[in-house]
């Protein structure tokens, strides 16, 4: 994830300047429907939206296949048929999975595959020890080829056929226990939700939990699950910051403070896979904060009225008519979260000595590989 972080760090930020002036709330200067708008948020949500693509070339030089047979799988993964398919009508349920597509009269999930990173980096893994056969068995005349035009079609099929189930399979589960948990205890989900959701990110199993936000604000006008999901964002902003305020590092400096800065306008990724995961404590001290802060939400009943999320998204938490004190209630939770994500990640998250060691566990591969390799 590294040679790309910088990529998320500047869209993160870039998004978050648009809400500023396009929200009528905020400043309110550029309107959400003009071309302007449109052309800006392309700008800032191109890296993440095509993140299949980046992160298949780079894994795909980690883990010494083709970066661009790996980079075209990715962009097959978020070509906008693809992800058309997604959003398809589904023609049928087999064992609580939506059948939205068919692949040679076998019906199958196709998941929306955009923003995500753990399907095509199993795609750099798969490519590489069939590449490498297609390498040694086939003629050089037609190697070059047939061999990436075998490895797309294997990996691409091996991705839609069981990823995508896969993926869908263990989402469908998650967002029912989400949703059974927030019927039964609001302040447990906070806690619960707040503290481990992050988790279901990394790994793009939250996917499905968005359909149920989306049909909260639908039904009801407001979301308790988007709220509490808000808490998560803002405590891995501060854990992002807390390595900022100590490290002494200048390149680590300046990538917790975009990543911070970013995840604060409601974008972590920069945050996540540049600091809080490769420094596992960070992730674990951030998530106590997001626990935290779910949990005032939840047992002050906080309400959501919109999708923006983070500090930076603070007038979907304004309300007048059923809860007066809403906006105060956000500002305590997002407080609180801030000062126990921070104060973990400092005193016990992080240390400089962390990063030496990582460098150290990276060359250590790096040597075994060539040995190997030799």
């Amino acid at each position: 994830m590294i040679p790309v972080i910088g990529l998320l760090a500047a869209g993160g930020m870039l998004n978050g300047f648009l809400t500023l002036l396009s929200d009528p709330n905020l400043l309110g200067l550029i309107s959400t429907k003009s071309d302007t708008f449109t052309i800006i948020q392309s700008m800032a949500m191109a890296p993440f939206y095509f993140l299949p693509i980046l992160v298949g070339f780079t894994a795909a030089q980690r883990l010494k296949s083709d970066p661009l047979v790996v980079a075209a799988i990715g962009a097959f993964l978020v070509k906008p048929e693809i992800v058309g398919l997604s959003a398809a009508k589904a023609s049928g349920v087999w064992l609580g999975m939506p059948i939205n597509a068919h692949f040679f009269g076998l019906p199958i999930t196709v998941p929306n595959y955009a923003y995500s990173i753990f399907p095509i980096i199993f795609a750099a893994w798969l490519a590489r020890p069939i590449g490498n056969w297609l390498k040694n068995h086939l003629p050089a005349a037609i190697r070059s080829i047939f061999q990436p035009l075998i490895t797309i079609f294997i990996v691409g099929s091996v991705l839609l056929v069981i990823m995508g189930p896969a993926i869908t399979m263990i989402s469908s589960g998650i967002s029912i226990a989400i949703h059974a948990l927030l019927n039964f205890n609001y302040a447990l989900s906070g806690l619960i939700i707040g503290g481990l959701y992050q988790v279901l990110v990394i790994f793009g199993l939250h996917w499905m939990v968005v359909p149920l936000i989306a049909n909260e604000i639908a039904q009801t006008g407001q979301s308790q699950l988007n709220a509490l999901v808000n808490f998560t964002m803002i405590a891995h902003g501060a854990g992002a910051l807390a390595v900022f305020a100590k490290t002494k590092i200048a390149n680590l400096k300046g990538l917790a403070g975009a990543g911070a800065l970013s995840a604060f306008a409601g974008i972590t990724e920069p945050a996540m896979y540049g600091i809080n995961l490769k420094y596992g404590r960070v992730f674990w001290m951030a998530n106590i904060g997001g626990a935290v802060g779910g949990l005032i939400a939840g047992l002050f009943n906080l309400h959501m009225y919109g999708f923006t999320g983070s500090l930076i998204g603070f007038p979907s938490f304004a309300s007048t008519k059923d809860n007066p004190n809403n906006l105060l209630i956000f500002f305590l939770a997002s407080a609180a979260t801030i000062v126990v994500s921070f104060v973990m990640v400092y005193l016990w998250g992080f240390k400089d000595r962390d990063v030496e060691q990582s460098a150290k566990q990276v060359e250590k591969k790096n040597v075994f590989k060539d040995n190997d390799a030799k």
